[in-house]
């Protein structure tokens, strides 16, 4: 009998229970129900911990279903990073150097999507350490959208685990984290790549809280 199932299980069981009691991570379902058909979640990225606490806050059978896309170059760095990756995260790996890459990450992560798994990605394409709320969106999720239009794209904003696990920390601190999770969002047909990066961008940027308090104090 195979363990990594069983092991990857007990992980993701182990580490939704550690980011809760670290951030008291609170999910807003905001503009859809944690309950859904088979999705794209698309998110802001600021640290590594960002899709582990996106993860917590799903249902535990949703979160057995949803796996995260991640750069091969940081998790395959090491022996241990990549371990804990392949067989403990259970992350969809992918070569974000085109040139270099032996693989297509479009052919990598459909494949996923074609074994009835959500996903989770980061359409920055790399954390996000500017001064800007977000960077610009690169064309992945725009492809994904275009290629499955029955799977939802639900963006969710990541609240403040930047500050409980910023660039360089190995131990995270504890403060209070949110994520919000908004309306899908749908390729309009005919929409060209750069109206819906555009829109879909801009949809996650609204449920920023920083954003709706400047809008609201303008």
């Amino acid at each position: 009998m195979n363990a990594k199932p069983l092991l990857r299980r007990a992980a993701a069981m182990a580490l939704a229970g550690l980011a809760r009691a670290i951030t008291g991570v609170r999910p807003i379902w905001q503009g859809c129900s944690p309950l859904g058909r088979q999705r794209i979640y698309f998110a802001n990225h600021a640290s590594h911990g960002d899709f582990i606490l996106l993860s917590s806050c799903l249902l535990p059978e949703e979160r057995e279903r949803t796996r995260a896309v991640a750069g091969a170059d940081y998790w395959r760095k090491n022996k241990i990073r990549h371990v804990l990756a392949r067989d403990l995260l259970n992350t969809v790996l992918v070569e974000r150097n085109w040139v270099e890459r032996a693989e297509d990450p479009m052919v990598i992560m459909l494949d996923v999507l074609k074994e009835g798994q959500s996903l989770i990605i980061f359409p920055e394409g790399t954390r996000n350490m500017t001064e800007e709320p977000l960077l610009r969106f690169r064309s992945g999720l725009y492809n994904l959208a275009l290629a499955r239009p029955d799977v939802e794209l639900v963006p969710c904003w990541i609240e403040n685990m930047s500050r409980v696990l910023p660039k360089g920390a190995f131990l995270p601190v504890p403060l209070l984290c949110r994520v919000i999770f908004g309306t899908p969002v749908i390729l309009e047909p005919g929409e060209d790549r750069h109206a819906f990066l555009h829109r879909s961008r801009q949809a996650l940027l609204e449920l920023n809280p920083e954003h709706q308090r400047a809008l609201n104090h303008d």
